[in-house]
């Protein structure tokens, strides 16, 4: 059986496990979106086809079209088995490290981000450094468990830090009451 060091030691495959299955899941789902039955549509085309360009381009930001054509990558013939199958394959490794380690421990408590928080916009330019930002907070979507953020501190700068508890699947309560002893005994509020 793996130690909590193994979970430590695996951030390194998360965010882009993460990535490739977020981004997947975003442009198969998001296809349906396509201002025909969902979503909003355009007008004034003169064809489906520009329809369709028109409704995406007004409807969907920078950032979710950067997802969409990721996750359109990674799900096409020849990428589908070496990203999103084996993405897939980690997700269950990991799910696997985690259960066994809720085996031996009610809740899990990490830091929400490896920085303190950045201002709004500052970092809109660099996708690559937001998405990095997530390396603690993708855990709990990618291997299904329930997590909560609560502050527990600020900065030098007076920006706020968070820390998040991960609890057993379906184990919600556990989660919140853990969140809510933390956030008690540091006291710390933000206004």
């Amino acid at each position: 059986m793996r130690d909590l060091g193994h979970l430590a030691a695996a951030h390194g495959i998360r965010v882009p496990t993460y990535y490739i299955i977020a981004t997947a899941e975003a442009s198969s789902n998001l296809a349906r979106f396509d201002g025909v039955r969902y979503g909003l549509r355009e007008r004034g085309a003169k064809t489906l086809a520009e329809m369709y360009r028109k409704t995406r381009d007004a409807g969907f930001g920078t950032e979710v079209k950067r997802r969409i054509m990721l996750g359109t990558y990674a799900l096409s013939a020849g990428y589908y088995d070496a990203y999103y199958l084996k993405a897939q394959k980690v997700r269950g490794l990991l799910a696997r490290d985690f259960d066994e380690a809720f085996a031996k421990v009610d809740a899990i408590v990490t830091p929400t981000t490896p920085t303190p928080a950045f201002k709004l916009g500052e970092k809109a330019d660099d996708p690559l450094a937001m998405y990095l930002a997530d390396i603690f907070t993708v855990t709990a979507n990618l291997v299904g468990v329930p997590g909560i953020t609560v502050p527990c501190g600020k900065s030098r700068e007076g920006l706020p830090i968070g820390l998040q508890v991960f609890g057993k699947h379906f184990d919600e309560v556990t989660v919140l009451k853990t969140a809510h002893v933390v956030e008690h005994a540091l006291n710390v509020t933000f206004d």
